[in-house]
């Protein structure tokens, strides 16, 4: 590993599942489970050689934790500098500058950086919360972008996606189930097919609290599969099963 300069209150962090190592702030940014479920969640294109985008990028979460699945080149989009600033001295400490490029820019114009019709994988952990009036926001701007609508909505971040994608490329997103409707329909209206989805659920007897979706570029209507549930810790909130590989790996429980 390279070393690299840690800014204060800082720290460097390691998800063993994917030996990846990553720089992470309480009071900037912090990566969530839902980072590590969708990069395990999406899949890389059949030659493994294609452009993966993460758009809404944080500090390089997703995109650091897919890339033991590609080959290809991944390109992160995030529009705060700090956390764009954190996901490239991440890059950098995980020594893959030759795979990863990060693109500090709001993603509504990174069709005009990123060939349009040129990504075989999209993956994005958009913002969950409408911006209304009566929403109670994080004080800490960084948290309050990532988590509300403030600066992207649902809407536009499909929009980009679609344009970015190859025909028959895959989009992945992490959404909250009770906005899952409105995934639906908004995925379909910019031409991406559901194909699957899997609800993500805390705790046994917990309502389900995420899900992903993957969906292809103008692909054939139907098929939908809805995928067995992935149940994250038992009754008294330790981490099970494939959620705990993927943050353990062969390491002991924490």
């Amino acid at each position: 590993m390279a070393e690299v300069m840690l800014k204060p209150g800082e720290r460097i962090d390691q998800l063993y599942g994917a030996d990846i190592k990553i720089i992470q702030s309480a009071n900037v940014f912090s990566f969530s489970l839902d980072a590590v479920l969708l990069a395990d969640f999406a899949k890389p294109d059949r030659t493994r050689r294609g452009l993966t985008v993460d758009l809404c990028a944080g500090n390089g979460a997703v995109g650091l934790f897919f890339s033991h699945q590609t080959k290809g080149p991944i390109k992160l989009v995030e529009l705060q500098p700090a956390l764009a600033d954190m996901a490239e001295r991440s890059v950098s400490l995980n020594e893959l500058t030759n795979q990863i490029d990060v693109l500090n820019m709001d993603l509504a114009d990174a069709p005009t950086v990123i060939k349009q019709d040129s990504a075989s994988v999209v993956t994005c952990n958009p913002p969950y919360f409408v911006d209304e009036p009566q929403s109670q926001k994080n004080p800490n701007d960084h948290y309050a972008i990532a988590r509300h609508e403030l600066t992207t909505n649902l809407e536009q971040v499909v929009a980009i996606s679609a344009k970015l994608l190859k025909m028959t490329g895959h989009a992945y997103f992490v959404f909250r189930p009770d906005r899952f409707l409105e995934m639906m329909a908004t995925l379909q209206k910019h031409r991406l097919m559901p194909k699957r989805v899997q609800f993500v659920y805390p705790k046994p007897g917990r309502e389900a609290n995420m899900f992903l979706v993957d969906a292809i570029k103008d692909g054939k209507p139907g098929g939908l599969k809805i995928l067995p549930p992935l149940l994250v810790a038992d009754d008294q909130g330790d981490y099970i099963g494939h959620v705990h590989d993927l943050l353990y790996g062969n390491q002991a429980a924490k």
